[in-house]
């Protein structure tokens, strides 16, 4: 019962009751002990008030001491995101400085090589390249991006396309349009068979124009179809400044316009075909033996006269016109270091001296 209640119960009693000590004395006693009761509860409410205060206080102080912590780790994140990006300027800057280190070795390297390759021979050709092709390097060039003629070593195209097609053994019948052409020829006769191998191999050791014009057909059904697959091979080989009219590089007839390309472009053309195991295998040989129909022998001999005076030529490709001069693409390989050497426009005296002696000296280092 609410002690409120109970005190007004009782005053109601001592009105209506009867006066007798012993029920006043009894009153008396509950009055004092609802007293004592409410006295006890006022006790226990003000412990509780205290007890509240001093969580609110405890509470407060906690909190302060959390605001404190998240301050201090907010203090070391910054500190630890400082640390990062300084870390980051660090490994930055080592890169640059790593860099720079691997330039200036490479830089050294190449002085050395250079060192040990000693002066660039004297050359009189008019334009002349000499290519690294495995550090895609140009080592010398002189005009290498002059646009003109170049004469037979055009047939180095013809030769991709031929052996990229694929069935090198299979049989060619030769047209009496294959045989219509400028020297320098085999003779070729209309109705003669031959594999495609023999008829290329002929052509990349004694480079006749009859055989270039009976691959070309056979490739693509006729000599127009096939200088717009030259041209559109040496585009996709990266040969920009080039321009076919036949698969045997003569000059020009009957008002085509003249076929030009830069010693830069025939390079690149040169290492696509340096890549084909067949072709080299076929440029490198020295002589060939022609078997033509009716056990007629003839003996092929190589117009590359590099490839008899220089024990690490291994190719690639002779020409000559009047607009050309005398050409020579010669490969060769000595301690694991193979080059492409490109002459164009040069004499029938020094076009051999010039591309032996360029290929000798960017194979000492």
């Amino acid at each position: 019962m609410n002690i409120v209640r109970l005190s007004l119960l009782l005053a109601a009693l001592g009105l209506t009751a009867c006066k007798d000590p012993k029920w006043e004395a009894e009153v008396k006693w509950r009055e004092d002990q609802v007293k004592a009761m409410e006295t006890e509860l006022a006790t226990r409410a003000k412990f509780l008030e205290n007890d509240r205060n001093a969580f609110k206080s405890k509470e407060a102080g906690l909190q302060e001491e959390r605001n404190a912590i998240q301050k201090r780790v907010d203090e070391l994140k910054a500190i630890e995101k400082g640390l990062e990006d300084r870390n980051k300027l660090l490994d930055e800057r080592k890169k640059q400085l790593d860099a720079q280190e691997a330039e200036v070795k490479k830089g050294l390297a190449k002085l050395e090589i250079k060192r040990r390759r000693g002066p660039v021979p004297s050359t009189t050709a008019e334009r002349i390249i000499v290519l690294d092709p495995a550090q895609d390097e140009v080592l010398f060039e002189r005009n290498a991006d002059f646009k003109g003629a170049i004469a037979s070593t055009t047939k180095v195209l013809t030769a991709i396309l031929i052996i990229e097609a694929g069935n090198l053994d299979q049989i060619v019948k030769i047209e009496d349009s294959d045989t219509r052409c400028a020297p320098v020829r085999i003779g070729l006769k209309a109705g003669e068979e031959y594999t495609r191998r023999d008829l290329l191999t002929a052509l990349m050791v004694k480079s006749s124009n009859d055989i270039a014009q009976a691959l070309a057909r056979d490739n693509a059904g006729s000599v127009e179809a096939f200088v717009e697959k030259m041209n559109a091979k040496a585009r996709a080989l990266g040969s920009t400044d080039c321009r076919f009219i036949n698969p045997n590089g003569l000059p020009p007839v009957n008002g085509q316009p003249d076929p030009y390309c830069s010693a830069r472009d025939l390079a690149l053309i040169c290492d696509a075909a340096d890549q084909l195991p067949d072709l080299r295998a076929m440029v490198r040989l020295k002589s060939y033996v022609f078997h033509k129909p009716g056990g007629k022998d003839v003996l092929l001999e190589n117009t590359n006269r590099v490839l008899k005076s220089c024990d690490f030529c291994d190719g690639m490709k002779t020409g000559y016109t009047q607009a050309a001069g005398y050409c020579l693409v010669a490969t060769g390989e000595r301690n694991g270091r193979r080059r492409i050497v490109v002459v164009l426009n040069g004499t029938q005296s020094s076009v051999w001296r010039d591309a032996q002696a360029l290929l000798d000296w960017s194979l000492r280092a």
